[in-house]
């Protein structure tokens, strides 16, 4: 992974990675192996406060180019959409989506047990 610019954006409390992956006669990176990069790229940060986003793979050519947003904390990702959120749930070490939906899925389980 190479980085192309980056930029400390104090306003929303995030750093910007541009970066460019090479990675010819393999497949296009996963969302996981980006985070992991750019967490490595960037001293001090957290895989869970980082996202990926304009990730484009040029067709023929194993390079692909994409934007880090590295935040410095839960409180300054509330910018980000909630779709955003739930893209990442499965990828955080810490989050508290998952939490709230084992009750849920829990629920339906407890009243087919007192109908059967």
């Amino acid at each position: 992974m190479e980085i192309i610019d980056r930029k400390e954006n104090p306003l929303l409390n995030r750093v910007e990675i541009e970066f460019r992956w090479n990675h010819e006669g393999s497949a296009t990176p996963s969302r996981e192996d980006m985070l992991n990069g750019i967490a490595s790229i960037e001293p001090g940060s957290n895989r869970d406060f980082i996202v990926v986003k304009n990730v484009n793979t040029r067709f023929g050519i194993g390079s692909t180019t994409g934007l880090g947003l590295v935040y410095a904390d839960a409180d300054s990702m509330k910018v980000e959409p909630d779709y955003i959120h739930e893209r990442y749930s499965g990828l955080r070490t810490s989050n508290a989506a998952p939490a709230e939906e084992a009750p849920a899925e829990e629920a339906p389980a407890e009243e087919d047990g007192g109908e059967a």
